[in-house]
């Protein structure tokens, strides 16, 4: 299927997506924060510059989004347009994930991942569910948590 906006209208549409301080990343870090905990952001210091760093507690948060970070749930469609192209932009985020979490938990940090399918979509789960689970990851010495959508 072609695509419905011009080459360069669509590379300023990607471009213009950011990185850091998304909406997902928000929505956890105020129901967090709410929550008592406090936390460090994007640490450059840590593979793979986790969201967010809870020191006192050797965790670290990912808010991953589903399309970027390649999550097989209803967010994610590989594009119809270059696709060869996404397979291997998100194949290559996919690898970057998985050596930045085995290079935390070797230094002895506990990893989690919030998908953003958990936030937002038909998958959505209730957020003061997912605000407990999240406390209960971060009070525990669990070293690893993935939250996805409720389907």
């Amino acid at each position: 299927m072609a695509d419905t906006v011009s080459p360069e209208v669509r590379s300023r549409m990607m471009a213009s997506i950011r990185g850091r301080d998304t909406k997902p990343e928000m929505i956890i870090r105020k129901a967090l924060h709410a929550t008592g905990f406090r936390y460090r952001l994007h640490d450059r210091k840590l593979p793979g510059r986790p969201d967010l760093v809870f020191p006192g507690r050797m965790a670290v948060l990912f808010i991953h989004g589903c399309f970027w970070h390649g999550h097989g749930c209803h967010l994610f469609r590989l594009p119809g347009t270059r696709t060869e192209f996404w397979r291997e932009k998100i194949t290559g985020n996919v690898e970057r994930d998985a050596a930045a979490a085995r290079q935390l938990h070797s230094a002895g940090w506990r990893v989690g991942i919030v998908w953003e399918c958990a936030l937002k979509g038909r998958e959505k789960r209730d957020m003061h569910d997912l605000t407990a689970a999240l406390a209960a990851w971060l009070r525990s010495g669990d070293s690893t948590l993935e939250l996805r959508g409720a389907a």
